[in-house]
């Protein structure tokens, strides 16, 4: 998770950007900032992605392939 801090830039970054221009630097920071918290949010979708099982009414596993191959993935590079 990025840290409230991080949030909190985002969102002056983004106000000022707003208001009045950002300057080089500042739009950098921006970028930058956004970048990470888009590849946060990723890894914890990802991660919630390989929590799900899917199951019919009879009970059955009916998760798709591709989702258990992703799983398999990760828990094989987890391993080395």
């Amino acid at each position: 998770m990025l840290s409230s801090e991080k949030i909190k830039r985002i969102n002056e970054l983004a106000k000022k950007a707003k208001q009045t221009s950002l300057t080089n630097e500042e739009s950098k920071e921006q970028q930058q900032l956004r970048q990470e918290y888009i590849q946060t949010f990723r890894s914890s979708f990802d991660n919630q992605l390989h929590s799900i099982k899917v199951v019919d009414e009879k009970g059955e596993d009916v998760t798709p392939e591709k989702l258990k191959a992703s799983k398999e993935s990760v828990r094989s590079n987890l391993k080395h």
